[in-house]
């Protein structure tokens, strides 16, 4: 069963189309509905394990009166589910946390025993969800989980996203915006390895922790531009403006403790992925 409630932060035919395939999967459910607006103690009866992925996702838009809706969706709906699960005798709850809780650090890597200190509104939201979990793990014992997910990539990633963007502007020869200099550095993860991190989380014999989800594939966005020119055999157009509130410098995942607990090993290198997303981007457009 999956929860989704095709929010207007990107068309929804865009989402309907990436879950084609699971709606045609036997024994699939799909609900309709925003989180904070059911019966969440009827829909969790019965269920073994619980994957919160549902967030109002966004660094930059997260800001202003558009704060509400990141609380809503990021920080009550979360608090929801964690009450409706909290009877309900499940075997894990995994949360989907973001790297944003970090900020800027003094020092790279990032470790999960570093002060949480988000710099966006979005980030306060998510590092907001993994304190929820923790207490109604300490208070109640539902078995939770939180994976800080560093900067996912690849097939069907949200048309918002840099490297969506990138691709197709690429590929359609439009110009690529790029906000500040271009040399900011982000730890990328594939799309598989975070769904291999969920999986592993689940068969975790604890609970109450939190891990860093990274790719190993930490590089610049102006290096990112460079292997795009190289895998397409295209130039590029790139435009710099100026940097955006909320976005950190550098980041950088040390996941020694997703390797030794949970058994996690990124299997995906920035090369391939980003040739993987290529193709999916041509077939998706059309180009």
């Amino acid at each position: 069963m999956g929860i989704d409630n095709f929010s207007d932060y990107y068309p929804k035919e865009i989402k309907e189309k990436n879950i084609e395939n699971l709606l045609e999967a036997e024994g699939f459910q799909l609900i309709e509905e925003d989180i904070n607006n059911l019966n969440l103690k009827e829909i969790v009866e019965g269920a073994d394990y619980v994957f919160h992925q549902a967030a109002q996702a966004g660094v930059r838009a997260s800001w202003g009166e558009n704060f509400k809706i990141y609380t809503d969706s990021n920080i009550l709906a979360t608090q929801a589910l964690l009450e409706a699960v909290k009877d309900a005798n499940i075997k894990k709850f995994v949360y989907a946390s973001s790297s944003s809780v970090y900020g800027d650090v003094d020092s790279l890597p990032m470790r999960e025993t570093d002060n949480p200190r988000p710099v966006s509104p979005y980030g306060v939201s998510k590092l907001a969800g993994e304190h929820l979990c923790y207490l109604y793990w300490k208070n109640f014992g539902v078995p939770t989980v939180s994976l800080r997910y560093f900067t996912v990539y690849g097939e069907r990633q949200r048309p918002d996203m840099a490297f969506h963007r990138f691709i197709k502007a690429i590929l359609t020869q439009d110009e690529i915006v790029v906000y500040g200099d271009g040399r900011q550095t982000r730890d990328f993860t594939y799309v598989r390895d975070i769904v291999e991190a969920n999986i592993l989380a689940v068969k975790y014999a604890k609970s109450g922790e939190v891990f860093n989800i990274g790719g190993g594939n930490r590089i610049s966005i102006n290096e990112v531009i460079r292997i795009l020119e190289e895998l397409t055999g295209l130039k590029a157009k790139v435009k710099y403006i100026e940097k955006q509130k909320g976005d950190v410098r550098d980041t950088y995942a040390d996941i020694s403790k997703a390797k030794k607990e949970l058994g996690y090993n990124p299997r995906v290198d920035i090369k391939e992925g980003l040739k993987r997303e290529i193709e999916w981007i041509k077939s998706y457009y059309n180009i």
